[in-house]
């Protein structure tokens, strides 16, 4: 039998990247996106030539999204299963602070990219009529938290659009499942403060967060399902966080 191809967003890291690992190790060949192709390359020399199929694009852009899906080779086209992992949050203010270029890059990256992306593929799943998409959420899309502004509204978006794909793909035989972490430490929050290490730290400070691996088992719990399952939604937070905007420390 052969093996299913995978395509994950954003796997140069955190999430993407343990979510990638995984279904590599559960017999799927897996294509890896992202911007920093030095870090690709590294994952890519990990495992067999044929397992592992690599893009270097940057999902704000429509053009370079479709230039490389388009580049693919025929052995590689027909994606069984999409995550739309690649995201970001920058700056933590209030809305009225807010620097415009870092919502245009939440905007593009977290609300845009993922259409241009899953639009794409979602097309091949809808000829094949199979196929499942898994969008990486967050609970900001669930709630709204002091300074998140911004960011939750992408988030928020996330949701609904994993809604509106799931209602909309249905027919075709094609799942859409939501998956939205609370507190995972990856390079989320270095990203956030744009490189400040020592205050990423602190976010993570006095509990135990969740992991890149917590989330990569849900994506594969979701996936692995019978063809009559599907998981809708998924809400998974540690359990010092019972909502966004709180979490409870031993410090």
């Amino acid at each position: 039998m052969s093996k299913k191809i995978a395509l994950v967003t954003g796997a140069t890291s955190g999430i993407g990247h343990a979510t990638a690992e995984l279904l590599l190790s559960n017999n799927y060949q897996v294509i890896i996106t992202g911007r920093r192709e030095d870090r690709l390359k590294e994952f890519q020399s990990r495992y067999p030539q044929n397992d592992v199929y690599t893009l270097n694009f940057d999902i704000r852009n429509e053009e370079s999204v479709l230039n490389a899906l388009n580049s693919l080779p025929d052995v590689w086209k027909n994606i069984d299963v999409l995550v739309n992992n690649a995201g970001l949050a920058l700056g933590l203010s209030q809305f009225y602070d807010g620097n415009t270029e870092h919502w245009d890059t939440m905007i593009d990256t977290n609300v845009k990219g993922l259409l241009y992306i899953s639009r794409a593929v979602s097309r091949g799943m809808k000829d094949r009529k199979s196929g499942h998409i898994v969008n990486i959420g967050s609970i900001a899309g669930k709630e709204v938290y002091n300074n998140g502004n911004v960011y939750c509204a992408t988030k928020h978006a996330v949701d609904a659009l994993t809604k509106a794909m799931r209602l909309e793909l249905a027919a075709f035989g094609v799942k859409v499942t939501g998956i939205h972490p609370g507190a995972v430490e990856t390079e989320f929050s270095i990203v956030r403060f744009e490189g400040d290490e020592h205050r990423a730290k602190t976010v993570y400070q006095g509990f135990e967060n969740l992991v890149a691996a917590d989330i990569a088992d849900a994506v594969y719990y979701a996936i692995s399902r019978p063809a009559h399952v599907n998981i809708n939604d998924l809400v998974i937070m540690p359990t010092a966080q019972p909502q966004a905007g709180l979490i409870h420390r031993n410090n």
